[in-house]
């Protein structure tokens, strides 16, 4: 994955009536963390192959920091409640609020209700910006020709099953004719706005505590496990994090984990929650 300039990351809905998404088939990371009422919204970063248009957009929530804060660039999202804005305005992240500056790069769109309608065009947005420092790799990666972690170390398994909450269940399997990972919502193929099911070439699963209230929110600098999925094989893997703005860790049996080369969803998954390895 070449990054080609800064890195572009948006806050995307996903409420049913938000699906299927514009651009989630081009990410190069994918974060989908807890939200209220069961539900979840994803972190989506894009710094290699930016398409025209992603979205739906919507407001910012308060462990969003700490999943950007070490990639620097821009974050596109809807609003939010003050302090949330505020705590995303910390970081050194230019912020592209709908309804700010940035508006002449965003609308709604007719294909969708709103709330569930604001689109990024996103290309226009991160050029206007171009003079952002890139991104920097976010996780190790296999040299060519090496094995990743999960296909030296680990088992062999069909995917896993994940639970973030009782309405919210999510799928992988494995396809070796895809040679990637199949996304499912609620035992549905999860399909971007082509009709074509959604895919990752790693998925990375980190067991994180999550306060709860009226807006949950997830605690990502600490330390945690989690599982690494490539190539069809799973390996247990341990994470931390140490600071708002530095990159999360990735370990297996005491060194780094190496993913493949290729795109990767990285799923927040609370306590309460399940992470089932299907073998």
């Amino acid at each position: 994955m070449e990054i080609t300039g800064p890195a572009l990351a948006a806050k995307i809905d996903n409420h049913w009536d938000a699906r299927p998404q514009w651009g989630l088939e081009r990410t190069d990371i994918v974060f989908e963390e807890l939200v209220e009422g069961g539900l979840t919204r994803y972190v989506a970063v894009w710094f290699s192959d930016v398409p025209s248009r992603i979205g739906p957009v919507r407001s910012i929530r308060p462990m969003d920091p700490e999943i950007v804060g070490p990639l620097g660039g821009i974050i596109a999202f809807s609003g939010g409640r003050a302090r949330f804005v505020q705590m995303i305005a910390d970081t050194d992240l230019h912020l592209s609020i709908h309804g700010g500056k940035d508006n002449k790069y965003m609308y709604r769109s007719s294909e969708k209700r709103a709330p569930h309608n604001v689109v990024v065009e996103a290309q226009k947005l991160r050029k206007a910006y171009k003079k952002i420092d890139p991104s920097k790799q976010q996780f190790a990666y296999a040299e060519k020709g090496a094995e990743p972690t999960a296909v030296a170390k680990g088992t062999k398994a069909k995917g896993l099953d994940i639970s973030f909450s009782n309405v919210s269940d999510r799928g992988w399997r494995w396809s070796g004719k895809a040679d990637a990972y199949l996304r499912t919502q609620s035992g549905r193929k999860d399909v971007d706005s082509n009709g074509k099911q959604l895919r990752a070439t790693n998925v990375l699963t980190l067991t994180v505590d999550v306060t709860y209230g009226e807006v949950p929110r997830t605690h990502l600098v600490g330390k945690g496990t989690g599982t690494l999925s490539t190539g069809g094989k799973t390996v247990k893997i341990r994470w931390s994090k140490k600071s708002r703005d530095s990159r999360i860790v990735i370990s297996s049996g005491g060194q780094v984990a190496e993913l493949a080369p290729g795109n990767t969803w990285v799923e927040l998954v609370p306590e309460r929650g399940s992470v089932k390895i299907v073998k």
